[in-house]
């Protein structure tokens, strides 16, 4: 089986989810067998790993329920009964032990009856260019509100060509704006921004993974700035992760690659848009 290291199949497991993208022509995706050895390695184990992180997401979620001010927040949050709710957006999304994955877990232990729907349709990688070009499976989503969190791939440099971002700033504008207006327009959703964060691109240059993705960090935060400059300009609510976060943020809100939070970071990003959205 796999001769993957442990802590990093953990790693890409808990990012990278074959079934999202892997589609077969009649339909069919991925089962836990196929995914465990699209990442060579049993699926008993595939299954300890992935079922770990929703545990913690569950965990997560109870230990944010326990503050008396958060429930009460929760309560207040306008998603209808019945209603869908789209997370959008990249790895930091994708996450299984994202603040959307927790979220999910908060209403099914305080808003269980209430039966909202909450779909992650975040893909590690993703781009807002690559957001619009999929953008109609959200709008079959047919959701009431978007929470989007996209932008932190348009940022890298490649290391080979370091002249200019994936995307620039003005082509993220206007992608954020097309992917705002085609869904709206289909199913008059309702939305909230989430800024990209920055990073520690030292660290991030030391982690195994990371220091194979062919990636520029020269600049990386000089980048991430001009891309929530553009996410600031959307017409909706706007939670800032580099205002809430700071620069640089805490070594203890990330993981060990120094561009996803931990644990303890997605509940900060949580309790942010929960705060946010009850007001």
């Amino acid at each position: 089986m796999s001769e993957i290291p442990t802590d990093l199949l953990s790693f890409v497991i808990q990012f990278i989810h074959p079934e999202k993208t892997n589609i077969g022509p009649t339909g069919k995706t991925f089962d836990d067998a196929a995914i465990a050895a699209y990442f060579d390695t049993d699926v008993a184990i595939y299954r300890v790993i992935r079922d770990g992180f929703a545990t913690n997401a569950r965990r997560a979620a109870e230990e944010l329920l326990a503050d008396p001010i958060f429930a009460a927040q929760v309560d207040r949050l306008p998603f209808a009964p019945g209603s869908t709710v789209v997370g959008l957006g990249d790895s930091i999304t994708d996450d299984y032990q994202s603040w959307l994955e927790i979220l999910r877990n908060v209403f099914d232990l305080r808003r269980k009856a209430d039966g909202v729907t909450f779909v992650n349709q975040g893909i590690s990688g993703d781009t807002t260019g690559e957001v619009l070009k999929r953008i109609n499976a959200v709008v079959m989503a047919a959701p009431a509100w978007v929470l989007c969190m996209i932008g932190t791939n348009d940022a890298w440099r490649n290391v080979l060509d370091d002249v200019k971002p994936n995307i620039s700033p003005e082509e993220s504008l206007h992608n954020l704006k097309a992917i705002r207006k085609v869904v709206t327009e289909r199913t008059g959703a309702r939305w909230l921004w989430i800024t990209p964060a920055t990073v520690l691109p030292e660290t991030m240059s030391a982690h195994i993974f990371m220091s194979m993705s062919g990636f520029s960090l020269s600049r990386v935060n000089e980048d991430l700035i001009a891309v929530a400059d553009q996410v600031r300009q959307m017409p909706d609510p706007v939670v800032d992760l580099q205002a809430l976060l700071g620069m640089p943020v805490p070594a203890n809100l990330l993981l060990s690659d120094g561009l996803h939070p931990s644990l303890e970071g997605q509940k900060v990003i949580l309790r942010a848009l929960v705060e946010k959205l009850a007001a």
